[in-house]
Order: structure tokens, then C-alpha cells, then sequence
């Protein structure tokens, strides 16, 4: 969509972006693209939990709420970040009811990492293109999503973002949508965004095969559970899978 139908003025009705928060979350899919929503002109970025306590992250950084699910304002944009937590949230009734009650009102309901298995789990990927984490790529069939290998995925109200640093891609790419490109520009010049990484390795397609294979091997285990779990919630969504229906 071109920037005249797409942005938002600069002067205007706030724009309300919600981020959630659950224990075990990967602190940078968060705090990636919270830096770039808090820079956006008016807009009010609220990060919404179960409850009011200190969440922890993955790695130990506690997050506060500004809201409950009960309590949180109308949002135009929904922002769910992956972690290892996504496990227990995509069996989380209290979380999925919240993102299936506001989806419809949203403007963009979306995801950065592993945050899209939530989103499938709740039934909100079904027939869209969208993308997460490399190694769980492949799971976003079972909600009938369709997987694509790009960093950032936009279908329609729905937007996607790879792996943990795709989050600032991801975020960049929500405010040129939402705001127009001229503002992304900005912000991304101000956060002096030009990644040049010292290795090769940010993607299974450039890593060294050795490299691939010891990750891969490492996180075996802990993908079959989350695989477990994710046909678990494909069930309970009756998504079909693979040419027929899954079955309890």
C-alpha cells in the first residue's frame, strides 16, 4: 500500500500499540521493536500482562506491565514477542481469548519470533503468509499458516518478523506502514540501524554446516516438545494438516 492510503498523520489520534508480555519471553523481540514504536509521533506503546507483577524474561531481565488484559486500552496495533514461554502460552486460554478478542478490532495484529506460534495457536495465521524463528519455521503449517523465508511478512493486517534481531526489522517496517516511510527513515537513521555483523552466521543458509548442525542438535529435544505442543493446539483449532484433519 502506497504511503498517501497507508500513514498515519503526524497530528492526530494517537496510535495505541500493546505489546505483551509472559514469563520466559526473549527480551530483544520486545525491546527491538518497542525502541522503534516509543520514537513513532503520538503513539503510546503499552505493554499488557496476565497480571501487574514483574515478568521475567528468558535470560533474567524483569519487565513490568502497564496493563492487564482486562484493563488494557484499545489497541490499533497487537505485538506478540516469541521465547522460549511461547510453549506454555500457546495453551494459555487466558492469553489466546485476549488476542482473539481484540484481533478483529486491531488495525495490525502481529508477531516477532516464536511470538507467531501464539498467534497461530490462537487461530489468528489461518491462510496468512507469516514468518518466525528459523527453527520453528516449519510449525507454522500446523495452525495453516503459510511459511514464508523472509525476515519480515506483511498479509494483509497481519505482520510477521523472523528471529529475535528481526524484531528492529520488523518494528522499522511496522512504522513506515503505519506512519509512512519518511518517519521509518528517521527513526531508522536515529537508531543508526545499518547492521554489518562480524560473521556469517545469522542464518542457516549462510552458517557453516558444522554450526547449523550443533544448534540443531543442541535444541532437538526442546523442538520436539514444542512440536508436541503445537499439534496440541492445532487440534483443538481442528486445523487440517497435510492433505487431511488433525485427530486427538
Amino acid at each position: 500500500m502506497s504511503d498517501e492510503t497507508k500513514a498515519l498523520p503526524q497530528t492526530g489520534p494517537a496510535l495505541t500499540l500493546g505489546m505483551v508480555l509472559f514469563p520466559g519471553l526473549t527480551q530483544l523481540d520486545l525491546t527491538g521493536p518497542y525502541e522503534v514504536f516509543s520514537r513513532l509521533p503520538g503513539a503510546k506503546v503499552c505493554l499488557i500482562a496476565a497480571t501487574l507483577m514483574p515478568v521475567p524474561s528468558e535470560r533474567g531481565l524483569t519487565i513490568s506491565a502497564d496493563a492487564t488484559f482486562e484493563t488494557a486500552p484499545a489497541l490499533d496495533v497487537i505485538c506478540v514477542p516469541g521465547g522460549p514461554g511461547v510453549d506454555s502460552m500457546m495453551e494459555d486460554e487466558l492469553l489466546l481469548q485476549f488476542l482473539r478478542e481484540r484481533a478483529p478490532s486491531a488495525r495490525y495484529v502481529t508477531s516477532v519470533c516464536t511470538g507467531a506460534l501464539v498467534l497461530g495457536a490462537a487461530g489468528l495465521l489461518l491462510g496468512y503468509r507469516a514468518t518466525t524463528h528459523w527453527l520453528s519455521h516449519e510449525l507454522l503449517a500446523l495452525f495453516g499458516a503459510i511459511p514464508v523465508n523472509e525476515r519480515v511478512v506483511i498479509d494483509r493486517d497481519r505482520i510477521t518478523g523472523g528471529g529475535v534481531t528481526a524484531g528492529i526489522d520488523f518494528g522499522l517496517t511496522v512504522a513506515g506502514e503505519v506512519f509512512g516511510t519518511a518517519v521509518a527513515h528517521e527513526i531508522q537513521l536515529m537508531l543508526e540501524y545499518n547492521p554489518s555483523p562480524p560473521f556469517a552466521s545469522g542464518s542457516p543458509h549462510s552458517a557453516p554446516k558444522s554450526v547449523v548442525r550443533r544448534v540443531t542438535d543442541a535444541r532437538e529435544a526442546a523442538q520436539s516438545r514444542r512440536r508436541a505442543i503445537a499439534e496440541r493446539a492445532a487440534v483443538r483449532l481442528g486445523v487440517a494438516v497435510q492433505g487431511g484433519p488433525l485427530c486427538p
